[in-house]
């Protein structure tokens, strides 16, 4: 049925309440003790259903459970800012309202601001800062940190996560977070595993906390990712980790393990005179960029050769040739990305970006939650192959063959 024309519709405020207002002060607290009066209402009508009869109804006597008063609760809101609200309780302590649950003292719609502002890399206080500007309530450093660790059982759920079966390239990588921990601040590694499946798209298998490097905290990664599903690694790029080459053999022992050229570079000219370097790295292109193996290890000979006040900075390349070279048995597209490890030095240039922003961070759990959510902004873009996917898919067929696991 129609309402006639002239018929309002929804709420109306009584005439003689709008009188008395002179201010909008005064309308903003009108809408506080109509969002008061509507919640506790709400929450009274749960109650209500919650217990199975009406208050002061005479079928609730002697019946079992029954209401025992009220508590206050202070809650903070996106809408008219914070709300001391009065909340009913039940004898047997049983009561779970849903409107505002047991002990949330905040919006949803704040905590997203607050979870969506943390993830934009800002600091404690500028979050502070927009909030009350935007919601008018005071957030403490101790609340924000509350709201973002309701996360942590997201993060830890992502970490036990099913993988795949077969990565056809890995990449590992480091980076270095300050962490404070008791009284100290320590520079601790947040160590990645980035792996390329078998249709050529990204993702991040894991992440892992520690100060130092070991055979054992390799073969600790390796045991987690394995118990995850992973049955085979084909190639593995990475820095010249402590302990890793040996974890790897032992885990996978038919991984190909390619050594990072540009690292290499880098620990080589950390032996070489400024004035130098760049005669230097022009050389030593002549290695990593040779056609061949064989005339890689001719060119690291000539240049060697050359620069014999540097020879210090040839003894790795000589110790690590194997590792360092293995790009070589490869076509040149599948080169291209394995011989270094800037697939996931990218994935580090993000998460620096953030860390820059919050300096240190008080503990492991926050330095863990700064990582996490720079993967997930990363991981909502890779829903592609990586370009030239098919080609390289062919090449991989052709030299692992059933170990790509393609169907």
């Amino acid at each position: 049925m129609k309402k006639p024309k002239n018929e309002p519709s929804g709420f109306r405020i009584p005439p003689e309440v709008l009188k008395d207002m002179s201010s909008l002060e005064d309308v903003e607290h009108l809408f506080k003790d109509l969002f008061k009066q509507a919640v506790e209402a709400m929450l009274e009508a749960e109650m209500t259903e919650h217990l199975g009869y009406e208050k002061h109804s005479a079928s609730g006597r002697n019946g079992g459970n029954s209401r025992n008063g009220i508590t206050t609760k202070r809650v903070k809101t996106g809408t008219v800012g914070d709300v001391l609200l009065t909340q009913p309780r039940d004898r047997e302590a049983s009561f779970e309202p849903m409107i505002i649950p047991k002990h949330q003292r905040m919006s949803a719609e704040i905590e997203q601001t607050i979870i969506g502002l943390y993830a934009a890399a800002m600091s404690t206080e500028d979050i502070k800062g927009q909030v009350q500007d935007i919601y008018g309530v005071t957030v403490s450093p101790s609340t924000i940190s509350v709201v973002t660790n309701k996360l942590l059982d997201n993060i830890q759920e992502w970490q036990k996560r099913p993988l795949e079966a077969v990565y056809m390239v890995t990449w590992i990588d480091a980076i270095r977070l300050k962490v404070r921990h008791n009284g100290k601040v320590h520079n601790k590694c947040v160590y990645l595993m980035l792996g390329l499946n078998n249709q050529g798209k990204k993702d991040i298998l894991g992440m892992w906390i520690d100060i130092s490097e070991s055979a054992s905290f390799w073969l600790g990664v390796f045991s987690d990712i394995k118990a995850r599903g992973v049955e085979d690694l084909l190639i593995v790029c990475t820095d010249n980790l402590t302990g890793y080459g040996k974890a790897l053999a032992a885990s996978f022992p038919q991984a190909t393990h390619q050594l990072c050229i540009v690292h290499q570079i880098r620990n080589s000219c950390a032996f070489v005179s400024y004035n130098d370097r760049k005669e230097f790295c022009a050389d030593l292109k002549t290695i990593y960029a040779a056609p061949t193996r064989e005339a890689a290890k001719e060119a690291l000979e000539e240049v060697s050769k050359k620069w014999q006040k540097y020879h210090y900075a040839f003894e790795s390349w000589r110790k690590n040739w194997d590792a360092l070279t293995a790009y070589f048995d490869y076509p040149p597209e599948i080169r291209k990305i394995i011989y270094t490890t800037n697939a996931i030095e990218s994935v580090n240039s993000r998460i620096r970006r953030f860390s820059n922003a919050k300096y240190q961070f008080p503990d492991d759990n926050a330095a863990l939650k700064a990582v996490y959510f720079s993967i997930q902004a990363l991981l909502k873009k890779w829903t592609m192959s990586i370009p030239h996917w098919g080609l390289m898919l062919n090449q991989f067929m052709i030299i692992f063959g059933e170990r790509c696991r393609l169907g």
